[in-house]
């Protein structure tokens, strides 16, 4: 469906070849966007190719809550080449450098012992911190590494009793993943930032990593050297933080409206959007994108 048909308000195209001349280099969200957590999207990977011919950059931007190192081998296993985006960054890779430098005062008076709430695949981000003690009791924390859920059909009330015992002990949190929701698969499940952002509402002080903070951004545009802004396009399927990121850091973003909001939007496998759930969703979007595609795609 093109933007001829639907609200003019954010215009929409069918794939990302009608935008490509307007930018120099793209800041690309993963899970989404290029894969569903389980496999990548061959149209996805297809245009990142694309992209490449026509010289332009790219960055993976993922608010993963692992090494970026981690992510790129990952990518591989689900069919991304490794070596297609020019760089890959991470909310976990600079949570991680966080703690390994204590470069700012928020971090250096954390203390030593922390608790890591999170699934075991995302016990690379323990390795490699000394002066870190990864306890096994809340009760023994002086702070929280907070990269996600344990189970994927977690919800927030799941663990009511550990934040509610984190906010009586004042513990501060760091949040590895600001997304709120991601899909695995078919399934949408919630990530650590909905926990985040849950302990912060109540009271509790969270450092949060990645998109839509400004500071992952600054670190894009320094291996972006040359490019000015107004060349650069974020493209993701989250208003929250994509879009949002986007915006505060004063760049181009291009929305994938079949990502986390797909079946809210009503769009199909063609990529056809329903233009009434279309017309309300931009309407009410406190942040708006420049464009909108259905897919990743050429």
């Amino acid at each position: 469906m093109t933007s001829a048909t639907l609200t003019t308000e954010v215009p929409i195209y069918p794939g990302l070849s009608a935008l490509a001349e307007r930018y120099d280099a793209f800041i690309i969200d993963l899970w989404g966007v290029m894969h569903d957590g389980l496999n990548a999207y061959p149209a996805a990977v297809e245009a990142l190719g694309q992209l490449r011919a026509a010289g332009k950059k790219s960055i993976f931007l993922s608010n993963a809550p692992r090494r970026a190192g981690v992510i790129a081998r990952r990518n591989a296993e689900m069919g991304i080449p490794e070596d297609l985006p020019d760089h890959l960054l991470s909310s976990g890779e600079d949570a991680w450098q966080h703690l390994k430098t204590r470069a700012d005062a928020w971090y250096r008076a954390l203390g030593t012992r922390c608790y890591h709430l999170g699934p075991e695949r995302d016990y690379g981000m323990r390795e490699g911190l000394e002066g870190v003690d990864f306890v096994e009791a809340l009760s023994e924390a002086e702070f929280i590494l907070n990269t996600g859920i344990l189970n994927d059909h977690d919800v927030v009330e799941t663990y009511r009793a550990f934040l509610d015992a984190g906010l009586e002990r004042k513990l501060p949190m760091i949040c590895a993943n600001p997304d709120l929701i991601v899909m695995r698969g078919d399934e949408m499940e919630i990530c650590a930032g909905a926990l985040a952002l849950d302990y912060e509402q109540k009271g509790g002080e969270v450092r949060w990593h990645g998109k839509p903070h400004p500071e992952v951004y600054r670190s894009c545009f320094a291996l972006l050297e040359g490019i000015d802004p107004s060349r650069i396009a974020a493209i993701g399927d989250s208003l929250r933080t994509d879009v949002a990121g986007a915006q505060a850091s004063g760049i181009s973003s291009i929305f994938i409206a079949g990502g986390i909001h797909g079946e809210e939007l009503g769009v199909d496998s063609e990529g056809l959007i329903d233009p009434e759930a279309y017309a309300a969703f931009i309407s009410a979007a406190e942040w708006k994108p420049t464009a909108v595609l259905p897919f990743m795609r050429w």
